[in-house]
C-alpha cells in the first residue's frame, strides 16, 4: 500500500552523504524541497539496494513528483507555470512541513 496518494504535497529528504552511504539515486537539487505527487508509479526493486547487488531487499513504492521550477533554481525567470516532474522512491519523501 502506498504512503502518499495523487495530490499530496510532500518534501524530498536533504541527506548528504546518505546514511548509510550508498548508491544514491535522487537529485541532489530536489533534496529538501516540496513537491506535489503526481502520479504513483508502481513498487520495484530498490535500485539503491541493487546497485550492490543486495536481490533481496524489500520492493519500494516509486512516485512521479512534481516541483516548480521556480522553487528549485535561485533566481528562475521562467514562466511560474514551468515545473518539473521526478521519480522518486518513497523511503525519500514525507509529508510537506515535516
Amino acid at each position: 500500500m502506498s504512503r502518499f496518494a495523487v495530490g499530496d504535497r510532500v518534501r524530498v529528504h536533504d541527506l548528504w552523504p546518505p546514511t548509510p552511504p550508498t548508491h544514491v539515486r535522487t537529485p541532489h537539487y530536489v533534496r529538501g524541497h516540496e513537491g506535489v505527487v503526481e502520479r504513483i508509479c508502481g513498487t520495484f526493486g530498490n535500485p539503491e539496494e541493487l546497485a550492490f547487488g543486495r536481490r533481496d531487499a524489500p520492493r519500494e513504492t516509486l512516485y512521479r513528483v512534481r516541483f516548480r521550477q521556480a522553487d528549485l533554481w535561485p533566481g528562475y525567470d521562467g514562466s511560474a507555470a514551468d515545473h518539473i516532474e521526478i521519480e522518486i522512491y518513497e523511503f525519500w519523501l514525507s509529508p510537506a512541513g515535516q
